[in-house]
């Protein structure tokens, strides 16, 4: 098709050509003939010969000589009644002009086509003046037999020029199709256009996100999943990563030169799962990116840690009940009844109380069974659980667009951190990220570790507050303990603030750390129970 396209622009350039040269011919020729006439008619040896007695005898040599120099074809000076006194063929003086002279006679100077003696000609007639008289009339012309020779000679150079110029147009398409065939690896139009309707639908409906850099790092493809999981707008290609106001870890990452494997990284809303890989080519000439929506996994996996440690927690009450048991049972046979029933009612009322109290302030049932679940993995570990003398909640208090998951992860998380603060009370295990003037009280502490708990429903928010008895957080470290990796127990932990921080912030509440009334330190969560009110923020908007 490209080959055909050049020849019939080829063909159409050459005819134009043709035409025109053709056109243009005739115009010189009429140019030609009409600057002999003139120049003929304006010569006062012209107006002295015709009046001699025999004006051919001098007007035919010198009609010639014109001839010859001009290159016309003929000149032919008459009578003004159209007797030839000069002609090429002098057989023919003396006879009729073959023609038009109508209008030469009224003082005009006019060009036609007509067929003469010597055939088809383009001839210019004009008038011979004397003193204001026409005494005579010339007519020059050229035979329409001589422009066409000269247009065919013209014709010819203009077929080579074609030629050469669709034999080049032929390699250059030839060329620039094969180079073109091995950028597309060989694929037409057509394979290419169902390559990018295949290649647009598998952008849809793959659920990864897809993210390609360019070697500037701008983004040069990214689909659907891509920009829900990077919460990015539908014009985001042909951004700078740089400007896009991930995290700074996440834009570390996208633009790391090197490979990246199954990295961890936070969004505002979303922990994902990052991989990279350079594309490559003697130079660098880009990134793609897969991204994995690790959010519900890793809700999923602390809920799971969550009952792992329920189920540790109740094999260990299971141990000592059975030791209880047997301790009632010893009493019984030692005829202690009396102290048996005393030992087994204490017991007793102690396990009660706390469910009794959850029970009756938190009408949740996933809240209730949270902390019942904690203050058991609180108490084997030496810490007391206690929920605050002001928490209720009640029944249908919290709307269904707060997702259970979601408070599960705050009070589960911040309760977690609070237990291993306040265990290091307990076991005096230095903390590193400790208040330092702090640290060496902890060895010495004699008051038992406790950690509180404050859930209390509103009309407008539901607050959620977590206190502990440990060491406290150094004010200089406040503004990073909800970022991904900060930990206070070594390498591998740090995640949990920071699912806290997101999930707080997809229900458009606020986290806030200070100081605790025993010490140490007090999370604050407030999460708006108004409908309307809940939007997703970003972290830029984070109060905490």
């Amino acid at each position: 098709m490209q080959v055909v396209l050049v020849a019939a622009v080829v063909a159409g350039c050459a005819f134009f050509a043709y035409a025109s040269g053709r056109e243009q011919a005739k115009e010189t020729a009429a140019r030609q003939a009409r600057t002999a006439a003139l120049a003929i008619a304006d010569s006062p040896s012209v107006r002295e010969a015709i009046r001699t007695p025999d004006p051919s005898a001098v007007l035919q040599p010198y009609a010639e000589k014109v001839r010859r120099d001009t290159g016309v074809a003929f000149v032919t000076i008459m009578s003004p009644d159209r007797v030839r006194w000069t002609h090429p063929d002098t057989d023919r003086i003396g006879e009729k002009f073959l023609g038009n002279t109508a209008q030469a006679l009224r003082g005009e100077t006019f060009t036609e086509t007509y067929t003469g003696t010597l055939g088809p000609s383009i001839r210019v007639v004009t008038p011979i003046r004397d003193g204001g008289r026409i005494t005579g009339l010339v007519s020059a012309g050229i035979t329409v037999e001589r422009v066409s020779s000269q247009v065919r000679a013209q014709l010819g150079a203009l077929g080579l020029t074609a030629g050469g110029v669709l034999a080049l147009g032929g390699i250059g398409t030839y060329v620039i199709n094969a180079r073109l065939r091995r950028h597309t690896h060989g694929m037409n139009a057509a394979e290419l256009s169902r390559m990018h309707d295949y290649h647009q639908a598998t952008l849809r409906a793959v659920r990864e996100g897809l993210l390609m850099l360019d070697g500037q790092r701008r983004i040069a493809l990214i689909n659907d999943a891509g920009r829900e999981l990077l919460g990015l707008e539908a014009g985001a290609v042909g951004r700078r990563v740089a400007d896009l106001g991930l995290p700074t870890p996440l834009t570390g990452a996208l633009l790391a030169s090197e490979e990246r494997v199954d990295e961890l990284h936070l969004t505002a809303d979303r922990v994902i799962v990052v991989n990279t890989r350079p594309v490559v080519g003697g130079e660098q000439r880009g990134t793609v990116v897969t991204l994995r929506d690790h959010t519900e996994l890793q809700a999923l996996s602390g809920e799971l840690d969550s009952e792992r440690g329920f189920t540790q927690a109740l094999r260990s009450q299971a141990h000592e009940a059975a030791n209880r048991l047997h301790t009632v049972v010893s009493l019984v046979e030692l005829g202690r009844a009396e102290e048996a029933v005393g030992f087994a009612t204490a017991e007793l009322e102690l396990a009660q109380a706390l469910t009794d109290r959850v029970v009756g302030a938190i009408a949740e049932p996933v809240l209730a069974a949270l902390l019942l679940g904690k203050a058991a993995q609180a108490n084997e570990r030496g810490v007391e659980l206690v929920l605050a003398d002001d928490s209720l909640i009640d029944d249908g208090a919290l709307p269904a667009t707060l997702p259970p998951r979601d408070l599960v992860t705050i009070l589960g998380n911040l309760i977690d951190n609070a237990v291993d603060a306040a265990s290091e009370t307990v076991t005096g295990t230095p903390n590193p990220k400790a208040v330092p003037a702090r640290r060496a009280a902890v060895p010495g502490r004699s008051a038992r570790a406790r950690v509180t708990v404050t859930a209390l429903a509103g009309e407008d928010e539901l607050l959620l507050r977590v206190a502990d008895t440990g060491v406290g957080v150094d004010p200089d470290d406040a503004t990073e303990v909800f970022g991904r990796g900060w930990s206070t127990h070594g390498a591998g932990r740090g995640i949990g603030l920071a699912l806290v921080q997101q999930a707080v912030h997809r229900n458009a509440g606020t986290v806030a750390l200070d100081h605790g009334p025993d010490g140490g330190a007090e999370f604050t969560v407030r999460l708006p129970l108004a409908i309307g009110n809940r939007t997703t923020h970003t972290l830029k908007e984070d109060t905490a």
